[in-house]
């Protein structure tokens, strides 16, 4: 994508700016006629992240933004995804392959003697975020400071500072760039004249990557770079100008393959092609001799809207029954889980009370639910009736109830006062102690489903992109109200896991217990089981739950274990505890795990080590926080004992949109050195959870999930135990199941 162009590119950026100072008239007004320019958007620089091309500017996305993006030249390959996680906070992950070198380190070309990854070119992963300091005014720009690549090995790390102020249809920046985008070094660090630590910046990157370079940040050679965004008037197309403060010659196709990447001239211009609200085409000329090509997709977390064909809304009808034994219950069961979503569902009676316990699987708001089972309940049981009670449970564990006066329900259904709603006759309260009597119970002792199952992971040594795609049986059976005997079995479909080569140590003792990198061997079967479980589950009362289990917990690992957690009603805090006794499971058998905790790998001639007997288990904490600059966010914190033994804390923080969509992230630290962990320092990795009704026509309470780990290594991992008590209560105190409030 190399060209030599007959021209100057300074000559032609002064030009570009001559042109739009001629045809705009700037001044301190920020704001112009809107019939002249079409509205000013931000976009996506070839790092992803908002800014110009290789340069980042002080603006935010609006929030909640989630923008896929890649960007191809000869030297690199941008793979991005940047999400605008508050207001404030820019988030950014991204992955880099470098062309012209390999895995290796090799920039031959000749990857005929590299067993371990062969041709496979040289990724990096980054992570960036960027924090803003100062919104815009009047008067002031909008001040940002940020970080690229502040966990990675440190190709790309660099430290900014950028101001963007807006005049009309234009957007100037001007910053201050340190480590990659202080590489050309047009003034003096300023930190320098200050401190003499600030003056030198260490060039290698801390232990195994991964972890946090503080003591780099800010240090060294600083640049001041610049540049402008432009709306033209037809409005698909934004025009770029910047002036780069990196010249080049320290990046890594420069120094581990010996390319050529000659900074002819510090101007880069790019364009932008909106394809409507989802998308947009760009390009870019850079360093005067590079061709950049590409494309981002984007939407909002905070304005997807669902679009629904639901059972049509039960209207309030006299009912046909004088007593209850003239209810046709089964019928009466049967609306409640059409109509309103209830399922599993038992109804009893208590007096003047008549109670409905179920699982709602339906309606994430839960006054649609009430009120779609309020109606229900009036439609069909007879007039003597009071109080309706609404149970909500989940796995047979009551969680919530919901006492509903019904004279004053039916005078808001029939609509005799202004902006009736159904919490005007509805109390949500602690679970009561009753002698209600059972008159029907339509829960089900056996349930079988199929569910697709994905399995993937980026960036690694051996292939860009490791997967396996398979299927997953699962049975049930409640043997008692509170005892279930569950299993399920993996159909692997495809994979490319032979791909995968993790190496035992050369000394053959390998310190750390291969807990999760041994996940190939997991799935060679073509049917496997995944798991065997009996489980029972108990609620105690004012917000004090447990749960005990035995088994094949996970495709890994087998053993008995139990959690107790105390969550209070609209409470926005919750604790638990859990402890667990594992084997390993032994991968070439259905049923057997490791006797031994020294195992000899046939493939290298080494020993490793396995987990015979161990065990597991944290104290975790739950906080939602009420502060307006963490608004409907989560915070886990556990303390506790991870799988391969290494002591420490999982770190779990997410954020949930105005849509019901959940983005988080977790990191786990532990006293396992880095050496014992190996690339990557410490297990680190990123989620997104999606409410089923944004994907279908039908509205539904459950979720569909996506998680994305850096790495694969054995130190920090946790049991993928089948129930958290934290999920399973979520109606104490909604997180997941929160309402839309996109209007």
């Amino acid at each position: 994508m190399h060209s030599h162009p007959s021209f100057s590119l300074s000559i032609l950026s002064v030009s570009v700016i001559s042109a739009l100072l001629m045809t705009n008239s700037f001044s301190a007004n920020a704001e112009t006629d809107p019939f002249d320019h079409p509205e000013l958007k931000t976009s996506q620089m070839d790092f992803g992240g908002v800014g110009l091309m290789q340069m980042p500017t002080g603006r935010m996305a609006p929030e909640g933004e989630f923008n896929f993006g890649a960007s191809f030249n000869n030297e690199y390959h941008f793979y991005s995804v940047s999400l605008q996680l508050m207001p404030w906070l820019e988030t950014t992950v991204r992955y880099t392959q470098t062309q012209d070198v390999l895995y290796s380190g090799s920039g031959t070309g000749d990857c005929s003697d590299n067993s371990f990854s062969g041709c496979n070119k040289h990724a990096d992963k980054g992570i960036d975020f960027k924090v803003r300091l100062i919104e815009e005014s009047y008067y002031l720009p909008e001040v940002s400071v940020g970080v690229r690549d502040f966990g990675g090995t440190g190709l790309f790390d660099g430290e900014f500072i950028a101001g963007t102020k807006r005049f009309g249809p234009v957007d100037f920046t001007l910053g201050m760039g340190w480590g990659y985008m202080g590489q050309s070094g047009n003034i003096t660090n300023p930190l320098c004249k200050a401190s003499d630590k600030y003056c030198d910046r260490q060039s290698d990157f801390k232990e195994n990557g991964g972890s946090i370079d503080f003591e780099r940040w800010f240090k060294g050679n600083a640049a001041i770079y610049g540049g402008l965004e432009y709306q033209t008037p037809y409005k698909p197309l934004t025009l770029k100008v910047e002036y780069d403060s990196n010249d080049y010659s320290q990046d890594f196709p420069v120094t581990g393959g010996r390319v050529d990447m000659t900074q002819h001239t510090p101007w880069n211009v790019g364009a932008i092609y909106r394809l409507d609200d989802w998308g947009v085409a760009k390009v870019s000329y850079e360093r005067g001799d590079t061709l950049t090509l590409g494309f981002n997709l984007n939407t909002n977390f905070n304005d997807i809207k669902s679009i629904w064909r639901d059972s049509e809304v039960e209207t309030l009808r006299p009912t046909e029954a004088s007593s209850i034994e003239d209810v046709d219950m089964a019928k009466f069961a049967e609306e409640l889980e059409t109509v309103a979503g209830y399922e599993q569902t038992q109804l009893l009676v208590d007096g003047d009370t008549f109670i409905v316990k179920g699982k709602q699987v339906k309606y994430r708001d839960r006054d649609i639910a009430l009120e779609r089972g309020a109606t229900v309940i009036a439609n069909h049981v007879p007039t003597y009736i009071n109080t309706y009670k609404i149970v909500e449970t989940d796995s047979s564990v009551e969680l919530t109830e919901t006492s509903i006066d019904s004279k004053q329900f039916k005078a808001l259904a029939n609509e005799h006062y202004i902006n009736a709603k159904v919490e005007d006759s509805a109390t949500l309260h602690e679970l009561e102690n009753n002698e209600a009597v059972s008159h029907y119970d339509a829960r089900e002792r056996f349930d079988a489903s199929i569910s697709p199952h994905l399995a993937q992971s980026f960036g690694s040594a051996e292939d860009f992109y490791l997967y396996s795609l398979g299927l997953y049986t699962n049975a049930s059976f409640w043997a008692l109200d509170n005892v279930e005997l569950s299993g399920s079995l993996y159909v692997n479909l495809i994979d490319n896991y032979d791909q995968f080569t993790y190496t035992v140590p050369e000394d053959g003792t390998a310190q750390t217990p291969r807990v999760r990198t041994m996940f190939r061997s997991y799935v060679e079967d073509p049917v496997r089981l995944d798991r065997l479980q009996l489980t029972w589950v108990e609620d105690y009362g004012s917000g004090i739950y447990s749960q005990a289990y035995a088994g094949y917990l996970e495709s890994m690992f087998a053993g008995i274990g139990g959690e107790v957690l105390y969550r209070p009603l609209n409470s926005n805090w919750a604790v638990g505890v859990d402890a667990n006794l594992i084997s390993q499971r032994d991968p070439e058998s259905w049923f057997g795990t490791f006797d031994e905790e020294l195992q000899y790998h046939d493939d290298d001639g080494r020993y490793y080590k396995v987990i015979d007997r161990g065990t597991t288990g944290f104290v975790t904490g739950y906080y939602m926080p009420q502060w307006q600059f963490l608004d409907s966010t989560l915070l886990k914190v556990g303390v506790g004992k991870f799988l391969a033994g290494d002591i420490g804390t999982r770190i779990d923080f997410s954020k949930q949109f105005k849509s019901g969509v959940i983005a988080g992230a977790f990191v786990s630290l532990t006293d396992m050195s880095t050496e014992d962990y190996g690339e990557g320092s410490y297990t680190k990795g990123f989620y997104i959870s999606i409410p089923f009704d944004l994907l279908t026509v039908k509205p539904s309470a459950s979720r569909a999930g996506f998680t994305w780990l850096p790495i694969t290594r054995d130190g920090g991992q946790m049991l993928n135990k089948q129930y958290e008590l934290f999920n399973q209560t979520d109606a104490r105190s909604t997180w997941f199941q929160r309402p839309s409030s996109v209007k």
